[in-house]
């Protein structure tokens, strides 16, 4: 008789990084050409998706723009505010992590 011995291998799965959302936040004084400029260059969206994202902001008081991991959504957030600044409006845009 054959002594077997079976071994289970428990095999590591990644853990997948948490993410974050970018938001824009409305203000009554950047205008909307600026603030679609901006989603496009900065966030890569389409002319018509960009114009979607900024009424939706300009509505609600804030929208979600994307979800990234903490670090490109915290660059990416960055980025747009300081194009803003740069041009002198109040162009905000904010992270938070998604739950």
């Amino acid at each position: 008789m054959q002594d077997t011995q079976t071994t289970q291998r428990t095999q590591a799965v990644p853990k997948r990084p948490p993410l974050h959302k970018v938001i824009l936040l409305n203000d009554d004084y950047t205008p909307r050409d600026f603030v679609v400029r901006v989603l496009k260059g900065e966030f890569r969206l389409s002319e018509e998706q960009a114009r979607r994202v900024m009424m939706t902001a300009h509505r609600r008081g804030a929208c979600v723009v994307g979800v990234f991991t903490r670090e490109i959504a915290e660059t990416k957030a960055t980025n747009a505010t300081e194009a803003g600044r740069k041009a002198g409006y109040p162009l905000t845009f904010t992270t938070e992590p998604e739950e």
